[in-house]
């Protein structure tokens, strides 16, 4: 769903999404460009990335799509390389920036702050008990960020909070499973249930464990004063506001 948003948010009219089943996954690259995109989205031009590839096992490239093109009857453009400083963007480049806690960085690419989405969940009331409750979210497979304390953005019911979140199976507590948890500065309210998304802004520290809860709460006091920090400064200025589609996903009008 998120994706599709950013699909619009970039100004797309139509969307259509098709499932990749074992059907689809066995066709050749021939036959899908015949029967995928000439014949079943009736295309009459295709543009790609530079990378991209299709068929089974990835056997097409972008040449071949070219010329299987000028035989059914669609044109094709193949987008260049995208990047700076001399760094290609890619997605494994920004996957591997958010497992490393460089939020900005993957976000320069991007160009909008990484994000995930979710509802509310029940967590286990350890952070209502140190003072600092919580919203709890699950994280989906491939949500792969490093584990530690970052300042983050949480948005609801159209209105965007400040907070300090957290990343981690906390050690602390013996537990197992990585969870998302986000303490919201300067709310007092329940979301339980509630759609929430939340934007990785910066990573603050790496998770650590603590000898009682007592200097957890400590420390977590000290996170809550750099997160607020980080999120002021970057209400007077966030960088990614330079970037047409942070400022589409954040209803704000072009500058």
């Amino acid at each position: 769903q998120l994706k599709l948003e950013l699909l619009e948010a970039l100004g797309l009219d139509q969307t259509f999404v098709i499932e990749f089943d074992r059907e689809l996954a066995s066709l050749s690259a021939e036959a899908f460009a015949t029967e995928v995109v000439a014949k079943g989205l009736g295309a009459s031009h295709v543009v790609v990335g530079h990378d991209f590839s299709y068929g089974k096992g990835r056997s097409g490239t972008t040449a071949e799509l070219a010329l299987l093109g000028k035989m059914l009857g669609f044109g094709v453009d193949v987008v260049a390389p995208v990047g700076a400083g001399g760094t290609t963007f890619s997605s494994s480049r920004i996957r591997e920036q958010l497992r490393q806690g460089e939020t900005q960085q993957a976000a320069e690419q991007l160009g909008y702050w990484w994000r995930v989405r979710g509802r509310v969940s029940e967590g286990a009331g350890r952070g209502t008990g140190l003072g600092f409750p919580t919203i709890n979210l699950p994280l989906a497979p491939g949500q792969d960020v490093r584990h530690g304390i970052y300042a983050m953005r949480v948005s609801h019911g159209g209105q965007r909070q400040h907070a300090a979140g957290y990343v981690g199976a906390r050690p602390t507590f013996g537990a197992g499973e990585p969870v998302l948890e986000a303490y919201l500065l300067d709310f007092a309210g329940d979301l339980y249930g509630q759609e929430v998304e939340v934007e990785f802004i910066a990573f603050l520290r790496p998770d650590a464990i603590f000898a009682s809860a007592d200097a957890l709460a400590e420390q977590m006091r000290e996170d809550c004063d750099r997160a607020r920090a980080v999120l002021t400064k970057l209400d007077a200025d966030d960088p990614m506001r330079r970037f047409p589609l942070a400022r589409a996903l954040a209803h704000a009008p072009a500058t």
